[in-house]
Formats: C-alpha cells, sequence, structure tokens
C-alpha cells in the first residue's frame, strides 16, 4: 500500500480491495443450515451467480478468515483458527501443577479442540478423531472419554456432576441411553483414570482473570504430538479433510 497516502484514502483503498476480494458467494453447509434450523433445500448456485454477476462460488481461501501457512502445525491452528482457548490451556496448567504426566498435559490442552475449532455435539468423539493420528492412544482415548465420563461423578478423585449442567440442561437431564452404556463400558477400562482426569481438571480450572500463554506448552506439543511435515490437513491420513474443512469452513466442494 502507498504510504503517501493520507489515513482516510488508505482505509478507502483497504475497503475496495476487501470488497474486491469478497466477490465471491458462501453457500452454508447443510450442518451449517440445519443448526439454523433450516431445513429447505439448498440454494441453486446458478440462482446465486445470478444475483450476483461477476461473483464465483468460494473454492479457495475465505478472504474474510486469516490466511493460514502453507504447511500449518498445531500451534497455528490455535492461533488462526481456533477460537478463544484459555480454557484449554488453563485445563493445561492445571493438569501440570498436579503434576500429571506429559502427555497428559497434552490430552488437557486439546479435550476441547472441537467445540473451538469444529463442532460442539458430540466433541470429545470429534476432538479425538481429529488428533489421532498425531498422539499417543491413550490421549486419544481419554479425550474420547471425557465425552461421556463428564457427566458422571467419581467421589474418588472429587469429582462431582458440574452444577453449572443443572443451570444448563435443567435439573431433569438425563443422558441419553448411549451414554449410559458407554459410561459402564468406560468404568471398567484400564485408561479410566486417564479420562476422569480430564474432566478434574476441565471443570475447576477457568478462571476470567488468569492468562495462560500457548508458549507455555511449545515443548510438550514438541514432545508429544506428531506434527506432519506436509502440514495438518496435507499429509493424507484418515483425518486430514477434517483439518482442511477447518482450513477453509466455507468451501464449496
Amino acid at each position: 500500500m502507498n504510504h503517501s497516502m493520507s489515513l482516510s484514502q488508505r482505509a478507502d483503498a483497504l475497503e475496495a480491495k476487501m470488497a474486491q476480494e469478497l466477490d465471491y458467494v458462501v453457500v452454508k453447509s447443510r450442518l451449517h443450515a440445519l443448526a439454523d434450523g433450516e431445513t429447505g433445500p439448498a440454494p441453486s448456485p446458478g440462482a446465486l451467480l445470478k444475483a450476483r454477476p461477476g461473483a464465483r462460488l468460494l473454492m479457495g481461501d475465505d478472504p474474510r478468515l486469516p490466511a493460514m501457512p502453507e504447511k500449518p502445525t498445531l500451534m497455528d491452528f490455535f492461533k488462526l483458527r481456533f477460537g478463544p482457548s484459555m480454557h484449554l490451556l488453563q485445563s493445561a496448567r492445571h493438569a501440570v501443577t498436579a503434576g500429571l504426566p506429559e502427555k497428559m498435559v497434552l490430552a488437557c490442552l486439546l479435550h476441547d479442540i472441537a467445540v473451538v475449532g469444529f463442532i460442539r455435539g458430540d466433541h470429545g468423539y470429534w476432538g479425538a478423531q481429529l488428533v489421532e493420528p498425531y498422539v499417543d492412544e491413550e490421549v486419544a482415548w481419554a479425550i474420547r472419554a471425557h465425552q461421556v465420563l463428564r457427566f458422571y461423578a467419581d467421589e474418588s478423585v472429587g469429582y462431582a456432576y458440574p452444577q453449572s449442567y443443572v443451570a444448563w440442561f435443567g435439573e431433569d437431564y438425563r443422558p441419553d441411553p448411549y451414554v449410559d452404556a458407554e459410561y459402564k463400558r468406560l468404568r471398567n477400562h484400564k485408561w479410566y483414570m486417564s479420562g476422569r482426569m480430564i474432566t478434574v481438571h476441565d471443570i475447576y480450572s477457568f478462571d476470567p482473570d488468569l492468562k495462560v500463554e500457548l508458549e507455555e506448552f511449545t515443548d510438550v506439543i514438541g514432545r508429544h504430538f506428531r506434527q506432519p511435515a506436509e502440514g495438518l490437513g496435507f499429509d493424507n491420513s484418515p483425518v486430514a479433510h477434517m483439518w482442511r474443512s477447518i482450513i477453509r469452513p466455507s468451501k464449496y466442494l
């Protein structure tokens, strides 16, 4: 940009540039539409483009989002795609303070990445699937298990059913039958306590006044997260497409 331009001229130039970059039609995926209560037919591409002469359906990077590196790392996703992650950072710090092994610190750091980066419902399952190729099997198992264990108290470690759930879901809420069935299976698993530790360091960790930096966990991530050389989303793993969807959430096809 020309630095001799006035502040007003720079603002006008930036606005024009953004308008040009946004000359794309962004179409919601079916899941987005359903989340808004929309069950009708998907918009016709032809009709959309007819209403916007010269526009195209978005197939590349979304100019409204921060640009991702060519070979994105887990840290890049935290900084450029995941929503506010202080709860995860505090959970990991809480696990460090309690003396948990590093791989369980990583599990606490990653346990809600589906919530902050992908989808909320059944987020433990989605989060475990996202990281499964890159972490120890026990870490992925624990992340998946916390989805269910959070709804069940365990007095042996001081974990009570969260009072916040009573406020959010009502006193009469009961987990679905598949959740109950899964809980019974998890209770007898050799890694039960690993999943339970996530719930222990999840519910009681958040403090709006406590700031934790992601860089505190650079070494833990480096030692226990197998970052693909090609970048997350481009390593041909079974979940690469999920990471690409986070990179380009509005891609038409």
